[in-house]
């Protein structure tokens, strides 16, 4: 019996950077009735806010929701009526400087830089960098077309890994590439979630659209969890459907 349903975020349960849908609040209350959730991807606590936290009706049991941003290297729960900071680890000043050094590089030598941007390219998110090819604010309609089958991030990722030996670096969202510690994918944010909650990994399931080498979901189903790969929100939608009426 799974007692734990871990999601990816954007293009699983909402668009690229979007709130969730109200379909997808009430389903994800329905959820939290039978099961725990846990939310797991490359945003920071802010994006998660916006797209999550603050998008749940008032009958969701908060209190069987983990929160994990920058894949995983922060968790946030809801304790004595508000989320809270249970571990955050940060990168120090010089890797980021190293690591910000490597993407003008990469860039430069891969030659992908599109026509036009919105908002900057890479985020500092503290335990993360983040590089989003059309900018932080591009529309969705925009990312959607520039790599849907993420040959383009795959040559920049390449290129990164041979400058950034020691680091992580995943593709993630519609756009961006994320860049942690060695080691810190979502495999590592589920094992950490293990044992914050106590939940086995066997209790567990992942769902999410990039399970696929290469995909920054994909290291879930390595860690050995069953896992369902959805194609977008709305097939995420009959899927929790199908769980709630199994464990009810």
């Amino acid at each position: 019996m799974k007692q734990l349903v871990a999601f990816d975020l954007d293009g699983t349960l909402a668009e690229s950077k979007q709130p969730l849908g109200d379909p997808m609040g009430e389903a994800l209350a329905d959820l939290l009735d039978v099961a725990h959730v846990a939310v797991i991807s490359g945003g920071d606590w802010p994006q998660f806010d916006k797209q999550v936290a603050s998008r749940l009706p008032e009958r969701a049991d908060r209190s069987k929701l983990w929160l994990m941003p920058t894949t995983g290297t922060k968790l946030f729960t809801w304790q004595d009526g508000q989320w809270t900071t249970v571990y955050a680890e940060l990168f120090d000043d010089a890797t980021k400087a190293k690591i910000l050094e490597a993407f003008d590089a990469s860039l430069e030598a891969t030659g992908f830089v599109p026509e036009q941007t919105w908002g900057e390219r890479i985020e500092d998110r503290g335990s993360q960098i983040t590089f989003s090819a059309l900018g932080q604010q591009a529309p969705v309609k925009e990312k959607e077309h520039w790599d849907p089958k993420f040959e383009k991030r795959k040559v920049i990722q390449a290129d990164l890994k041979k400058r950034l030996p020691g680091l992580s670096i995943n593709m993630g969202g519609a756009t961006s590439i994320d860049i942690t510690q060695e080691g810190v994918d979502k495999a590592y944010g589920l094992r950490r979630l293990r044992d914050e909650s106590g939940i086995p990994l066997d209790a567990m399931m992942f769902i999410g659209d990039a399970i696929f080498p290469g995909g920054n979901d994909y290291p879930a189903k390595e860690l050995g969890l069953d896992t369902v790969r959805v194609r977008d929100p709305e097939e995420t939608l009959a899927v929790i459907a199908g769980i709630v009426a199994c464990l009810k």
